[in-house]
């Protein structure tokens, strides 16, 4: 049998958090503080969102995650609009504690040892989260061991195997070196996790009781999105650790499927929409897929001319974002004088960095998020003489970009290069400009100083999407294709606007259906009712929070999760 180095019992409990919790949460990436780069995008956020929330409503829960010491990449844009990878400086000791435990996974054959890094994580009423992230970064590892939790989603598919491998196997093994023996649940975020399964079957050796024990949430709709290893592949990366008389329930056409692994062994699985639920069922039929639609963390996005106004109006609504619902009753001057607050931010943020020439009174658009082929981040520019002819019938556009393209993304590269080319031939009443190194304290200053939240991807990929929701809780309406979160969001007209004929919101969108309602709406609906009709402009901008933002909160899902998934 494996054997593994494990600290006796309690070795390892983390100064400054009392208790053990019931419920482990593993993640690749968990996105908490902007300063610590375990995160590349929305999964990461989400993760930090939902550990939030359980801090501040007390759930007994820890994180897990890689350490990921260089980050997701230091994005760069040179002038020809090429995006450039490098890594990120990130200094672990100033940030998160060391931790006594420590443990060891077996990667094709061999040892690779693991410490313990983390971060106590303090909700609105003092209770501590702990999140714990995972490093092999030690001497008596080899030297390519030894980088396996320095790049997230770095490498080939070896190196993401063997992350996955000390993710999840790692993950278990030092939950038991920090002396936490009261784990009742494993939450799976994303299939990236699932070989935890395969440890705690391996000390278990019953499946039903592993199945009681583990939960899962898959995030995406897009094949590409679900990692899969050839078993000839995979074999001698896990060992003994790889259950052949499973096999055929986890593997499909010869390769190793993270998420039937994880769906095979979970009594509960979710997607994050409705619509994302329907969507997993057909792509994972005989499978009970659950829905649990996402959020975000209310405190952290609300912006903090928005805080005052809530503490003001709303005492308690950090705690209970329900309370939002109230904001009906807040003066529009009031609600219209933080927009101006946090858009005059923005503005100058953007014209200090990119020298946009960007001004507070002009309509602004935001878009925000990984730059890839589906999102269709160029949509919106993709007729620039139409954009432009817009701006000069209806009134000023100011549009700001940001946002990441994996490395080996070379369409959604793509992207960003036309993007920048577009803002080179803008001026005027049309400017166009595109923030490098999107983060999370970018994020914040975008969704609450726009004007308008872009969202445009094709139905049905987006398996959620939770920008637009951070964009309400400071009153942004979005204006989006009708998929993931915003089938359910959207009110016509009252908290946005749909991208497209309703009556194809099940189906697969068409590039030049979407093209000509977007532009056809920006002019008549919303670029009219924001210079003509500002009155009934920010009553829009207050239905946002009243109806959005006190929904579409990781309080609310991890409440959820609490009821539906985690103590049933």
């Amino acid at each position: 049998m494996e054997t593994y180095q494990e600290q006796p019992a309690g070795a390892g409990v983390l100064p400054g958090v009392a208790g053990k919790p019931r419920i482990a949460y593993f993640s690749m990436e968990i996105g908490i503080d902007e300063d610590i780069p375990a995160y590349s995008g929305g999964l990461g956020i989400l993760a930090g969102d939902t550990l939030k929330s359980c801090a501040d409503l007390r759930v007994p829960i820890v994180g897990v995650t890689l350490l990921s010491e260089n980050g997701y990449f230091y994005q760069r844009i040179d002038r020809d609009g090429n995006q450039v990878e490098m890594p990120i400086n990130f200094d672990v000791e100033h940030h998160l504690a060391l931790s006594p435990a420590k443990t060891s996974v077996t990667v094709e054959g061999r040892a690779v040892h693991i410490r313990v890094w983390y971060y106590a994580l303090t909700g609105v009423g003092g209770h501590v989260v702990p999140v714990i992230f995972l490093d092999t970064n030690l001497e008596e590892n080899g030297e390519w061991d030894r980088t396996l939790t320095k790049h997230l989603y770095g490498g080939d598919r070896r190196y993401r195997l063997a992350q996955e491998i000390v993710l999840g196997v790692g993950g278990v093994r030092a939950l038991q070196a920090l002396g936490y023996d009261t784990i009742e649940k494993y939450h799976m975020n994303e299939g990236h996790a699932a070989t935890l399964v395969l440890e705690l079957l391996r000390q278990l050796g019953n499946i039903d009781h592993v199945r009681r024990l583990c939960v899962f949430t898959t995030h995406t709709p897009v094949a590409a999105g679900h990692d899969q290893f050839d078993l000839a592949f995979a074999r001698p990366m896990l060992g003994e650790l790889l259950p052949e008389a499973h096999l055929g329930d986890v593997t499909f056409e010869g390769k190793l499927n993270m998420t039937r692994l994880a769906l095979y062994f979970s009594h509960h699985v979710n997607g994050v929409a409705k619509k994302h639920s329907e969507v997993s069922r057909h792509m994972f039929p005989g499978y009970t897929i659950d829905s649990i639609t996402n959020g975000v963390h209310s405190a952290t996005w609300t912006s903090e001319p928005f805080k005052r106004l809530f503490d003001a109006h709303m005492p308690g609504w950090r705690s209970d974002p329900y309370i939002l619902r109230s904001a009906f009753g807040i003066a529009k001057r009031d609600i219209w004088a933080a927009h101006m607050e946090a858009k005059r931010a923005l503005v100058d943020f953007v014209n200090g960095r990119m020298n946009a020439g960007m001004t507070d009174d002009d309509f602004t658009i935001g878009y925000a998020r990984r730059q890839t082929a589906y999102k269709r981040p160029d949509l919106l520019i993709s007729d620039m003489a139409l954009l432009r002819a817009i701006a000069e019938r209806a009134g000023p556009i100011q549009i700001i970009y940001a946002g990441k393209a994996h490395p080996k993304d070379e369409p959604g590269k793509d992207a960003i290069r036309r993007i920048v080319e577009a803002s080179k031939k803008s001026g005027g009443k049309l400017k166009i400009t595109f923030i490098n190194n999107y983060d999370m304290a970018v994020g914040k200053m975008m969704v609450a100083g726009v004007d308008l939240w872009l969202n445009t991807p094709r139905r049905p990929l987006e398996a959620s999407g939770t920008s637009g929701m951070k964009a309400a809780h400071n009153g942004v309406p979005q204006f989006s294709t009708l998929d993931g979160w915003w089938l359910e969001g959207c009110i016509e007209n009252i908290t946005g606007w749909a991208i497209g004929p309703e009556k194809t919101a099940t189906d697969e969108s068409d590039d030049d259906t979407d093209r000509r309602d977007l532009y056809v709406k920006l002019e008549s609906c919303i670029l009219c009712k924001f210079y003509n009709d500002r009155d009934n402009w920010v009553r829009t901008m207050r239905s946002c929070i009243a109806i959005n933002a006190s929904f579409f909160n990781t309080h609310r899902m991890v409440q959820q999760y609490v009821v539906n998934s985690y103590f049933i």
